[in-house]
């Protein structure tokens, strides 16, 4: 696995090794626009995490994620701020997300 400095080195990177769908979170599903497909948690692995922290707030925590589907033959990204989950996150995604990479 890389280690990127910023999370903007980390997307680049991920985008050059196929992770090319962005995903979102929507309606306890990882949702990407571009393809519309809405993914489960059974549907997807978690192959990379990568953290970064902000140099002066705290409110600056990312994560990126590197997110396969073997299921639907895609691999995207997901970003989120450290313990930020939206309120329509079911348990199962929760629980997958906070699976130590």
């Amino acid at each position: 696995m890389e280690n990127y400095q910023t999370v903007t080195e980390a997307l680049q990177g991920l985008k050059q090794r196929g992770f090319t769908l962005d995903f979102n979170l929507a309606n306890g599903t990882l949702h990407s626009s571009s393809e519309n497909i809405n993914l489960q948690p059974e549907d997807f692995s978690i192959t990379e995490i990568h953290r970064f922290e902000g140099m002066s707030d705290p409110a600056d925590n990312t994560i990126v994620y590197g997110i396969e589907s073997p299921k639907y033959n895609v691999k995207g990204v997901f970003l989120n701020g450290y313990g930020v989950y939206s309120d329509d996150v079911s348990e199962e995604l929760l629980k997958k997300l906070n699976t130590p990479g």
